[in-house]
């Protein structure tokens, strides 16, 4: 099949991650590359071999060869250039979170829709053997009536930055928008709702804290203004529940993985285990993953499209060339914002809020571009 030709926005940490994983893909070609930073941008651009590049973003989408374009910025430069590649003709894969707020998120969802183009939103998680296996189980039923989930992360002292991993852009609110809840807890919440079949959000309620002790002088410099912890509970249409815990600092030992509950049955994520009553005794399973992995990557007569699923990059160059549909990570990633503008603005005013509240509420925080 034709190759994808995609041109990246951002040579920085996460879109040298990108690149890497462009380059593994044999149907990915990157053909173009746009920075700020033009000493750095022409050496990864040497470094990956990418024949084109722009210190104006604008010039790059102005191409008519190229199909795809990734955005690997800052959270709120998001939405203003996923919107504006779309808008120029390009299919877009932006790197988690969706975008600073709830209403930047929406307005690069409906951008999507107006304009006929896929929105893909990086959600690694998605495509874990944990999650593909766990997936399978609920949805042919082994769980019964699914009924409430657990969403799970864990850092004991992992706050970018001030602990010694990243830059201080990671920590302030009007470049990140949020802390933990943003960086790492999106990746589990859109792995639950997707394992719970993306219910509709109806109240939440939440919590977020700062309060173990950093580096004076690194506090200082970084101007750190967001969580290190936030918690969370969610009451979705139909009376499915969600609890929410998600950690860059916390003087606690890892916590268990995230879980699904259902009345026949429990999955929990990491590590992998199955949790039923056979003939009234409880049973609690382990599952050789590694093996039904390499099994089903073998299977090519039942399994054909099941390498498109190795990985978001993967998936999202499959899609486009039409070997498989695109999972639905841009709606995924925009529940999981409205989830987490919703904990803050429960945190903010004392009490449980609806979706509704923070659709009317929430503000776009998009950098002016």
């Amino acid at each position: 099949m034709d190759k994808i030709r995609i041109g990246i926005i951002g040579v920085g940490q996460i879109g040298k991650h990108h690149l890497q994983e462009y380059a593994k893909i044999p149907a990915a070609e990157v053909v173009a590359a746009a920075d700020v930073n033009e000493a750095e941008l022409k050496k990864v651009a040497g470094d990956f071999k990418i024949p084109n590049v722009y210190t104006d973003f604008r010039k790059m989408l102005a191409r008519d060869d190229i199909q795809s374009v990734d955005v690997c910025l800052h959270n709120n430069f998001h939405a203003p250039m996923t919107i504006a590649a779309l808008r120029a003709g390009k299919n877009v894969y932006c790197e988690k979170p969706m975008a600073g707020s709830y209403a930047d998120a929406q307005a690069m969802f409906n951008a999507a829709k107006e304009t006929g183009r896929k929105l893909s939103i990086q959600l690694a998680t998605l495509y874990s053997k944990e999650t593909k296996v766990a997936k399978r189980l609920i949805d042919q039923g082994k769980l019964g009536k699914v009924y409430h989930a657990r969403s799970t992360g864990h850092r004991r002292r992992g706050r970018p930055y001030v602990d010694g991993y990243g830059t201080a852009s990671f920590v302030k609110k009007d470049i990140s928008a949020g802390g933990a809840l943003y960086d790492m807890g999106v990746y589990h919440i859109a792995q639950m709702l997707y394992l719970l079949g993306l219910p509709a959000i109806q109240r939440v309620s939440g919590k977020v804290y700062q309060e173990i002790d950093m580096d004076a002088n690194r506090r200082k410099i970084s101007g750190y203004d967001v969580e290190e912890l936030g918690l969370g509970f969610v009451k979705f249409a139909g009376g499915l529940t969600l609890d929410i815990i998600e950690s860059w600092a916390i003087n606690m030992n890892p916590f268990e993985g995230s879980f699904v509950v259902g009345s026949l049955g429990g999955v929990r994520l990491q590590p992998f285990s199955f949790h039923t009553t056979l003939a009234d005794v409880d049973q609690d399973s382990t599952f050789d993953l590694n093996y039904v992995d390499y099994r089903w990557h073998q299977l090519v007569e039942t399994e054909p499209t099941y390498a498109a699923y190795d990985g978001s990059q993967h998936h999202w160059i499959a899609a486009q060339q039409g070997r498989v549909p695109l999972l639905p990570t841009a709606e995924l990633a925009l529940q999981t914002m409205l989830i987490s503008e919703a904990i803050y603005l429960s945190d903010k005013l004392g009490h449980e809020v609806t979706a509704d509240e923070v659709k009317a509420q929430s503000k776009s925080l998009a950098v002016k571009v």
